[in-house]
């Protein structure tokens, strides 16, 4: 059995897995040194491909840009919002913890949302539009959560959390250092305000 070879809208064959190869080379290099410093030549050698077959996938830098960030976290933070484990409330302080695989290396890379919509100064671009888009579905499902528990105003209360979480990403890059702890922190205080206490019930 021969391995499909890959094809592009007007049939031209593609090398195997290059596509894959051009966005995982894009996903390391835009992380580490930006996406204004990363060029096309730069990346078509990490991915070991020329720039020809780099272009019979994507038809510009702007449309990888855009694909590499709708392969981020498509499901957004499925690894907190899903978790049945968690009460709503749980999940909601889990959003500020970092994974047990971070390393200190990971520390000081700022959100690649945040990222690029600092890089990209058109707000019609896609990769904006899709940052744009991404933050919006942050808010929402912090939102839901904080309805499912019980927030006497959740969307307000989602929002505040979404900012919190921006301004940890934000200041972790800036001062290199962790700033998610005293985020949470934050974020208790906030929930707590918010979700009014359960009543005592009666003997």
């Amino acid at each position: 059995m021969t391995e499909e070879v890959e094809k592009g809208p007007r049939g031209v064959r593609r090398g195997r897995g290059a596509r894959e190869r051009i966005l995982s080379a894009s996903q390391q290099l835009f992380r580490e040194q930006g996406i204004n410093q990363t060029g096309m030549d730069q990346l078509c050698a990490a991915a070991q491909v020329s720039k020809r077959t780099a272009y019979q996938h994507f038809a510009g830098k702007d449309e990888l840009v855009a694909e590499y960030l709708r392969r981020l976290d498509p499901d957004v933070m499925p690894g907190v919002f899903d978790r049945t484990d968690l009460t709503p409330r749980e999940r909601l302080l889990a959003a500020f913890e970092l994974p047990t695989t971070v390393t200190q290396d990971d520390i000081t890379p700022l959100c690649p949302f945040i990222a690029a919509s600092v890089e990209i100064p058109d707000p019609h671009h896609p990769a904006r539009q899709r940052a744009h888009d991404y933050k919006k579905a942050v808010s929402a499902r912090l939102a839901e959560t904080a309805r499912e528990a019980g927030a006497a105003n959740p969307e307000q209360l989602g929002e505040q959390l979404a900012l919190l979480l921006d301004g940890a990403s934000a200041r972790n890059r800036a001062l290199n250092t962790e700033t998610f702890p005293t985020a949470a922190a934050i974020a208790a205080v906030l929930i707590d305000n918010a979700i009014p206490a359960p009543k005592p019930s009666r003997p």
